[in-house]
């Protein structure tokens, strides 16, 4: 086993810093420090956790990161939720593999509790690892407060938005030709069928239909879907098209005339005679498939078949002779223009093939055969998808009605879950009135702000120019139920959009509950725990006349039932409330279900032991007694009792007798209260009920899951009867579909808050009104016909406006090779691996400031993470190791921001950070994060390779008022800098910032405000790029001449006129960065800059020294010396250097900080330092 590899010290720093945040809770403090600048409204997109985060989450998690943090520094709070997405085919196909179910009937056989509950516990699958990954990223996001569609509160706001959008008139039910996965069994919205079309290779097939009135003419047809010729009903022409009837050795055939040369050619064929499109309407002729002419069978929605308008001409207008033979095979149940013409015609509606793509019964050569396999690459061809279509093909040939076929490429729909072909198939489905929103939709998308640009008009703005009705239902399992009950005898329907509503319309048995504790018991006087039923603990004198003095209240109430606990304190107040009541025995039921909490090992133990068995109220829920039981097992128990009441009895009114936390857990599930729920349900009371207290029950069935929960999930819905105004018996029974996902996803901005349901009820929540629409969204630009788009629609339905102002959407993240990053492959570095080898900020600075930004594929290469890293974290590291360096431990470097420095350096580089600032600033206002990359590290570049370069010499400065002044300039310009990129690069950000932070500064830098610009010397930074230019041409010079820099030179000559306002300061960077006497200006000169290559011995002589003292200052580097230690030299006596050494021993103890030179008399050794 391979070991695993070591963090590097950039990857402990940062977790280091990531500790520092979570233990003082900084996230938290920007949420509640003053935010005077308002909210800023964010949304994120709810991922999956059945999987793993990978390379394509790290961008969007980035931006969604920089951008809330740059609006905090601005003054504004932003809140910041995670959600997850719960629901969908991606769940179901994964627990499909996992159980090894392959069809939906697989799935209703397993049982549909049992695999939505597979489901519901697949969904989290990971979401541990997305708590790890996220936040060591520096993604700030409340995952614990986290929202889940799979919530009871998020699914009343999608009911909520429905029934909304039902009532403006906006939805509707309809039977439409829609696209189908006869894998999933489900159809699929248009932007969905959009994300799944692939280039294949089918077989298209020139059929034969002979007239029925002309035996031997054929009437030639073309299609490239075999398989639905058994579904035919019509052939549609042109009226004002020519035809010719053309004569050949097999027959004569019809066909439009500019046709006839490509499919009869060389003279195969002769046109004997011609006819317009409006001459063959109304011809009749034999189909090739009989299987439905002359039946009695039934269309999907229960019609008899039009038998007398079927299998004849008619004209269409969607006819054309671009290919084909300008005759079109109609099959109205499977293609849009086929339906179209099916319906204004009354055509026969044959639907052939069932929900799960396979033929039915009546086609008999081919019944239960799938007409549209999915490929297996494992077979022989992989091309499993034209099997079915090559016996058809084979069925023509033999019945002698094929004219020919050929193989044809094209782009064909695949399922984007589970990539099988899709069958474009007459359904029913409740749809969306996108049409009726167009207009809108298209002019409040010109509000939107997109980055990048050209997306709005575009790749968006296009699918919204062309968007269809959109149709939300789905067949499956395992998501948000569709709210939508229908009556079978009146075929009404009727939407709900709250459990509220949903309750005041269930049909119920009429009963009324009332719940009653029993009078007080010995165990209750003892303080023992009573748990069993032979338990000998009758009801005191006090008991008895508790219970008769309730009976009382009961009276006018005309109890029919008492349904008791079977224990004998039970037992003896039931028989009291019956004898006092006038009812007889048998109205006495007794339901072990009832029983008063199975302490296990505890009975006979005081209450105190059981109090203290538990820490928590949570924990009871949980923890289980020694052979007992907890709270969730007597809430199962109590509400399977209370359920089967309902069921069995009508019109009753039941007394329930019980014990104390029985009584509370029966109002639990009774109220479909979770754990949480149902602690706030008992109240802070010592008793729910006291002793023989009575409270009536207002019970309606709700869904719930096992644990009486309220759980809108099928099965548990489907349970629910409404009330319908035709009275029928039976009720209105739910419809079976569930919500499209996108729907759900589109409704996160009152999902994730439970607007306006948990509004109207009080529940406490961080704004008082919606917020809305977000200031910011950003994801991959697969959502343009996703998430972006379901957002917009709902919020256009639903307020007539944008739900979101600015959006951001970024570009495929691929393999360095230019392909999809993939484990088969495995052409990408393991994530984890590359986090703790280069550091999250320097993923995060390779990728926000990459294409992939604006929308653009970006193949991630680990070398140019390596040179991100290196160039712009290790450098800025690099700086503030410096200044560590040279800061005096107590240090009278100012800790309040100075005056500005004259010192041209510092001038300078005060000016850049302005700069700088602005540029950031301007690209994060207007969510270009890209463009804040670039600045940045230019930036970097400068104050490492030019500032702090140039500004050497004064940190080493023996005078301590230049030392200082340069310290404090180097603290300043670092701690802007931190501010500046820390919502870009935040760990290396709060390194620098808790590095140099004093007592009265934030506690974080992540808690300052955004930089206050100061004064830009705009001519000031022109004036250093040009001489930058100018020693660079002047080093590239040298390089030519092969002359090291250390090698002074006499001379530089520039090529023209000294510019006026070049100082002296400026000239003095350029000589000591070039290692020139002089800098002169020729106006003669032919090239842009010349250096004297003169070498003299004075100049060779510092040339040697120079590279003496550098070479002494690598050993102080060595031997561990810092720059404020003092150190003797040692060298041997032999040494080279030695008349240079003693000639200029002054100059050069002082350059690298020797107290003094000693001499070895020993021949042999290395020099050496001493810390004096």
């Amino acid at each position: 086993m391979e070991e695993p590899k070591p963090k590097s010290d950039l990857a402990k720093q940062e977790e280091e810093i990531l500790k520092f945040w979570q233990e003082n809770k900084i996230f938290e403090q920007t949420l509640t420090k003053p935010a005077p600048n308002g909210e800023f409204v964010f949304y994120d997109g709810p991922p999956f956790a059945t999987g793993l985060p990978h390379f394509g989450h790290l961008l969007p998690t980035s931006i969604k990161d920089a951008i809330p943090r740059y609006q905090t520094m601005r003054g504004k709070r932003v809140h910041r939720q995670w959600g997850w997405d719960c629901h969908g085919l991606p769940v179901e196909n994964l627990v499909e593999k996992e159980l090894n179910l392959k069809t939906k009937k697989d799935i209703e056989k397993y049982g549909l509790a049992l695999f939505n509950q597979k489901a519901r516990e697949s969904v989290f699958r990971y979401a541990d690892e997305w708590k790890k990954i996220i936040p060591r990223l520096g993604r700030w996001v409340d995952m614990e407060n986290d929202y889940k569609t799979l919530n009871p509160s998020y699914t009343e706001s999608v009911w909520w938005v429905f029934k909304t959008l039902f009532d403006k008139g906006l939805v509707y039910e309809g039977y439409k030709s829609m696209h189908l996965c006869p894998r999933c069994e489900t159809t699929l919205a248009n932007f969905e069928v959009n994300l799944g079309y692939k280039d294949i290779t089918d077989i298209s097939v020139y059929v034969k239909f002979e007239l029925v009135d002309e035996p031997g003419t054929y009437l030639l047809a073309w299609t490239t879907t075999p398989w639905t010729l058994p579904g035919n009903a019509a052939l549609a022409v042109k009226a004002d098209l020519e035809y010719s009837v053309v004569e050949s050795l097999v027959g004569k055939f019809i066909l439009n005339s500019n046709l006839v040369a490509k499919l009869f050619p060389n003279d195969t064929g002769k046109i004997i005679s011609s006819l317009s499109g409006k001459d063959l309407v109304g011809k009749k002729y034999k189909p090739p498939f009989n299987y439905y002419q002359g039946s009695t069978l039934k269309d999907a929605q229960g019609r008899t078949l039009n038998q007398e308008n079927g299998w004849q001409v008619y004209s269409a207008d969607f006819v054309t002779t671009e290919e084909g033979t300008g005759i079109v095979h109609i099959a109205p149940a499977f293609g849009e223009d086929d339906m179209r013409l099916g319906t204004e015609k009354k055509l026969p509606f044959i639907q052939h093939v069932v929900r799960d793509g396979k033929f039915k019964p009546e086609v008999t050569d081919f019944a239960g055969l799938p007409v549209k396999p999915k490929d297996d690459p494992s077979s022989a061809s992989g091309q499993v998808h034209q099997s079915t279509d090559i016996l058809i093909i084979k069925y023509l040939a033999g019945k002698g009605l094929l004219f020919g076929k050929e193989k044809i490429v094209h782009s064909y729909p695949h399922c984007w879950r589970c990539d099988t072909p899709l069958l474009n198939y007459a359904a029913t489905s409740w749809f969306i009135k996108v049409t009726d929103l167009k207009d809108k939709l298209l002019s409040e998308n010109q509000e939107v702000n997109w980055i990048p640009e050209h997306i709005r008009d575009g790749r968006f703005g296009k699918w919204l120019a062309q968007a269809r009705d959109w149709a939300v239902s789905r067949q499956r399992f395992w998501g948000a139920p569709l709210p939508v009950w229908q009556c079978a005898e009146c075929k009404k329907s009727k939407l709900v959009g709250s459990l509220e509503e949903l309750k005041e319309n269930t049909k119920t048995s009429g009963n009324q509950y009332f719940v009653m504790r029993h009078g007080e018991a010995e165990n209750n006087v003892l303080n023992v725990l009573s748990s069993r039923a032979d338990n000998p603990h009758h009801l005191t004198a006090v008991g008895q006349k508790q219970v008769t003095d309730a009976v009382r209240d009961l009276k006018k109430k005309k109890i029919d039932l008492v349904i008791s606990s079977d224990f004998l304190r039970t037992k003896e107040t039931a028989e009291i409330v019956a004898k006092t009541l006038g009812l007889k025995s048998e109205s006495i039921i007794y339901d072990a279900r009832l029983r008063e909490v199975n302490h296990g090992d505890l009975n006979g133990q005081s209450t105190k032991v059981y109090h203290d068995y538990f820490k928590t109220d949570q924990e009871c829920f949980i923890k289980r007694l020694p052979n007992g039981e907890n709270f969730s097992d007597i809430k199962r128990r109590m509400g399977d009792a209370l359920y089967d009441l309902e069921t069995k009895y009508q019109n009753k009114k039941i007394l329930v007798v019980t014990h104390e936390s029985p009584s509370w857990l029966l109002f639990s599930a009774a109220a479909g209260a979770d754990v949480g729920q149902a602690i706030v349900l008992r109240g802070t009371s010592p008793d729910f009920l006291k002793n023989a207290e009575v409270r009536q029950l207002d019970f309606v069935p709700i869904p719930h899951n096992v644990d009486y929960e309220l759980d809108f999930h099928r099965p548990g819905i489907d349970a629910i009867k409404l009330n319908c105004a035709c009275q029928s018996k039976s009720g209105m029974k739910r419809i079976e579909d569930v919500f499209d996902v996108w729907f759900e996803s589109g409704a996160m901005p009152y999902g994730q808050v439970g607007y306006p349901l948990d509004f109207a009820r009080g529940k406490p929540f961080q704004t008082k009104k919606l917020a809305y629409p977000a200031d910011f969204i950003a994801e991959g630009v697969d959502q343009t016909r996703g998430w972006f788009y379901s957002l917009l629609v709902l919020g256009v339905g639903l307020f007539d406006r944008s739900p979101y102002k600015n959006v951001v959407v970024n570009g495929l993240i691929l393999a360095e090779d230019g392909q999809k990053m993939s484990k088969r492959f495995n052409n990408y570095p393991d994530l984890n691996l590359t986090i703790n080898k280069y550091g999250a900020d320097a993923l995060r600075f390779y990728l926000l400031s990459s294409p992939a930004v604006r929308a653009e594929e970006f193949g991630f290469s680990e070398r140019g993470l390596g040179e991100v890293m290196r160039r712009v974290i290790m450098r800025l590291k690099n700086v503030l190791a410096f200044y560590q360096l040279y800061a005096p431990k107590n240090s009278p470097v100012q800790t309040e921001p100075s005056e500005l420095s004259s010192n041209l350096l510092d001038v300078w580089i005060k000016s850049r950070l302005g700069e700088l600032n602005q540029l950031v600033a301007q690209a994060l206002d207007a969510y270009e994060v890209d463009k804040a990359g670039k600045p940045i590290d230019e930036f970097i570049d400068d104050f490492s390779t030019w500032y702090l370069r140039r500004s050497r010499e004064r940190f080493k400065s023996e005078d301590e008022k230049i030392k200082i002044e340069a310290l404090t300039a180097l603290r300043e310009a670092l701690l802007t800098l931190a501010k500046i990129i820390a919502p870009i690069i935040p760990f290396v950000a709060e390194e620098i910032y808790q590095a140099l932070r004093s007592e009265v500064d934030s506690l974080s830098v992540h808690l300052e405000s955004w930089p206050v610009v100061g004064h830009i010397d705009t001519k000031l930074i022109s004036q250093m790029v040009e001489v930058r230019q100018l020693v660079s041409m002047a080093l590239e010079e040298r390089s030519k001449a092969g002359i090291k820099v250390r090698q002074p030179l006499a001379t530089l000559f520039v090529r023209g006129l000294m510019p006026a306002d070049l100082t002296p300061e400026f000239i003095s960077l350029i000589k000591d960065e070039v290692n020139v006497k002089e800098v002169k200006w020729q106006t003669d000169l032919a090239e842009a800059v010349k250096l004297d290559l003169e070498v003299t011995a004075e100049l060779r002589s510092e040339g040697e020294r120079r590279d003496f003292i550098r070479q002494i200052q690598d050993l102080r580097k060595q031997s561990g010396l810092s720059p404020q230690d003092r150190a003797i030299l040692f060298l041997p006596a032999s040494h080279v250097d030695r008349v240079l050494v003693e000639t200029k021993q002054t100059e050069i103890c002082r350059a690298v900080g020797v107290t003094e030179i000693r001499w070895l008399e020993s021949e042999a050794g290395l020099p050496r330092l001493e810390r004096v």
